[in-house]
């Protein structure tokens, strides 16, 4: 059963520096377009009106690029083809300072539970030099105005690692992050991607990340402050307060099915992930014709499957269930990791019990060499596709 729904909405006022995920410069007539198209492309898929779901995630982009009249559509339109009443966690992306009393109402009339903000860092100058909009003021008046109306489950996105950004620097945006008291929140180091502004400055020589052992000592950082403050680390890069976890990225980490929708979406349906066309006007022209925007259909074979529940599975801090595999996968660990479970729990970085395997604090660390040693040879997993 495919329970999550993903949305993507890739409009946005300004392209941050640092993003390589689809988005467009936001024009009025474009968002009227690809809403239409959106729409055509759920209809294709949903049948039967109100589908019912787990979870709803609405990204971007920037959902709340889009003014009250499609702001209003889009809700309105996932109301129509998924049962948002009975949905555990409905929760839409934000940029601090897009949020106004209306958009709110809007959201909240429609069922939407959960806001998940970009804040990124506490630091105006530093925003600046990132190519966002908002400024801190923007963070405390959002979250006054969501919590004013009801709306109390609320995520904020940190980045650490930032250009000439110092242990002493990362501690402060935790200390102000914290202040909150949110029940959850995401915290990446900065990754530099192809064909983004930082990336050609990196290329050029022109951008400075801190060290590695800089890096890590703030991930220890990040995962000391969090776990004072009562936010359990429940994945490596996610801290919650307890039943505050987020159910649709704990989706994607269980290696479950959902339904991916919009331009670049991804969605992951029963022995396939489906790729979708990521330029705006291939995408608006393809849902129009037949909803179905796909560029590419991608056949997901056991073993595939297989090293997926590893790497998605072990970055989770409770890992990956024993049991949970065997029922799943017809084998057990031990059948087929035996060596490379041995392997990493003499180095220190995998705790092996009776019931599942998990990353060590120092694992953690070194996650992708780690997930190296979960992938198979051809041969070495007999199972039917």
């Amino acid at each position: 059963m495919v329970s999550a729904v993903y949305i993507h909405i890739p409009f946005c006022e300004k392209i941050c520096h640092y993003c390589d995920f689809t988005k467009f410069f936001y024009e009025e007539k474009m968002a009227d377009d690809y809403l239409e198209a959106l729409e055509k492309e759920m209809a294709s898929y949903i049948s039967a009106p109100k589908h019912k779901v787990n979870t709803i995630f609405v990204g971007g982009g920037t959902p709340t690029a889009l003014n009250y009249k499609q702001l209003e559509r889009l809700v309105k339109a996932i109301a129509r083809h998924f049962d948002v009443e009975h949905c555990e966690e409905y929760s839409f992306e934000a940029n601090p300072g897009d949020l106004d009393a209306e958009k709110i109402k809007i959201l909240k009339q429609y069922g939407v539970n959960r806001i998940s903000m970009g804040v990124q860092v506490f630091d105006d100058e530093m925003l600046e030099k990132l190519g966002r909009l908002h400024r801190i003021k923007d963070v405390y008046q959002n979250i006054d105005s969501l919590t004013q109306q009801g709306i109390t489950n609320i995520s904020i996105d940190l980045i650490y690692s930032l250009p000439n950004q110092t242990l002493e620097h990362f501690k402060h945006t935790l200390d102000e992050a914290l202040s909150f008291d949110l029940p959850h929140y995401s915290a990446y180091s900065l990754q530099i991607e192809p064909k983004t502004v930082f990336y050609q400055r990196h290329k050029k020589g022109k951008l400075r990340k801190p060290k590695e052992e800089v890096e890590a000592s703030m991930f220890e950082l990040l995962r000391d402050e969090m776990n004072a403050h009562g936010k359990k680390q429940y994945e490596i890069s996610n801290f919650a307060k307890p039943g505050f976890e987020s159910k649709h990225n704990l989706t994607y980490w269980n290696n479950q099915h959902y339904f991916g929708f919009g331009a670049g979406a991804h969605g992951y349906l029963p022995g396939q992930r489906i790729i979708n066309l990521r330029p705006f006007p291939a995408y608006v022209k393809k849902a129009n014709e037949d909803g179905r925007p796909v560029l590419h259909i991608e056949e997901i074979n056991k073993k595939e499957q297989v090293e997926e529940e590893m790497f998605l599975g072990l970055r989770k801090i409770q890992g990956v269930s024993k049991q949970l595999f065997h029922d799943k996968y017809g084998v057990t660990l031990n059948d087929i990791y035996k060596d490379a479970i041995f392997h990493l729990v003499q180095k220190g970085w995998l705790l092996e019990t009776e019931d599942s395997i998990s990353l060590t604090e120092s694992g953690a660390l070194f996650g992708n060499e780690v997930f190296q040693e979960f992938l198979l040879e051809e041969d070495s997993l007999k199972l039917s596709h």
